[in-house]
């Protein structure tokens, strides 16, 4: 059965190898998964697709599959909402639900596989980036990044895997004892515990010198380099002090730092600096010594920051009723 669930199977009565007696039985009684997809939306031609899942108790999570020319990556789920509460971020506007499982992680991932397959294409790369904080569920997340990457399974490596965090510094230390060679992914945004205390409220507990020495050492143990993601906000964050603060932070280490031109959200303050902006504080934080790049911003038509799929879903059936 697990084999075919990684083939994208949805019903036992797919599993042909399984006597048809017992496929019958099966899908009397039991379901072969447990995400329902309720709302799909595609943007950039048909390259992004984001799906939104409800799960067993009413809650729903969101998926995006991005297509390349050369990989196919899927953002995935690990909680319902968020208890992080960044004010930039969608996902952080509505209650949180609770933990996902392992399975419905997984299964994220098979749905994406499915579909890739029914254009010829593999399920090459995942990162834990969708909505909730996927150390506040580190067992389930760990669970399933061993389940996506067994053969029979997915067979996805774990050094294309991205596991992210906003800063649970002692779930970073446990992530280095596992063996795992998975890309750690700090959601930094600020380089000052000012600025971040404001944007993270993680960091009023786990200040932002504390959390890049953590971030450090895991990746001294892996020899995996550490990525710092940086939500790119107007007027906010991308000054020449938080370019100049931001090198002075990561001088002389094993760092990455991706900046994200920050998606539209409803009813926040935020908005995106302009491509010149961008580009001069990217030119910035290079001429400190780091490697930069700037994400290719995806499905901004298709509700495109995480969370936004569920609000609109969410906003129409409250119309409705």
């Amino acid at each position: 059965m697990w084999g075919w669930l990684g083939r994208g199977a949805t019903t036992f009565d797919a599993m042909r190898e399984l006597p048809k007696s017992l496929r019958v039985a099966l899908d009397a009684e039991f379901r072969a998964t447990s995400l329902r997809s309720i709302a799909v939306s595609e943007a950039d031609g048909g390259r992004t697709t984001k799906t939104l899942f409800e799960l067993d108790g009413g809650h729903s999570v969101e998926a995006v599959v991005m297509r390349y020319v050369d990989r196919s990556t899927l953002c995935i789920s690990s909680q319902a909402g968020c208890p992080i509460g960044c004010p930039f971020c969608a996902t952080g506007k509505f209650p949180f639900g609770r933990n996902l499982k392992a399975h419905e992680i997984v299964e994220q991932a098979v749905d994406a596989e499915r579909l890739l397959a029914a254009e010829g294409r593999r399920l090459s790369h995942i990162v834990f980036m969708g909505m909730g904080e996927p150390m506040a569920n580190y067992r389930a997340v760990i669970d399933s990044v061993r389940m996506l990457a067994d053969p029979e399974m997915l067979g996805i490596s774990p050094r294309r895997i991205v596991v992210s965090t906003s800063g649970l510094i002692p779930r970073i230390t446990q992530l280095g004892d596992e063996k795992l060679p998975v890309t750690l992914a700090i959601s930094l945004h600020a380089a000052r515990d000012e600025l971040r205390d404001v944007l993270v409220p993680i960091n009023r507990k786990y200040p932002v010198n504390d959390l890049v020495e953590a971030a450090q050492a895991y990746g001294s143990r892996t020899g995996r380099r550490v990525s710092y993601e940086w939500v790119m906000l107007a007027g906010v964050n991308d000054t020449e002090r938080d370019a100049r603060e931001l090198g002075g932070l990561l001088k002389r280490k094993l760092a990455h730092v991706n900046l994200i031109p920050f998606n539209p959200v409803e009813d926040t303050p935020y908005h995106a600096p302009d491509r010149k902006a961008i580009r001069a504080f990217k030119e910035m934080v290079e001429a400190q010594g780091l490697n930069v790049t700037v994400r290719d911003t995806r499905g901004r038509e298709a509700d495109a920051a995480c969370g936004q799929l569920h609000e609109r879903v969410m906003k129409n059936k409250l119309a409705v009723s």
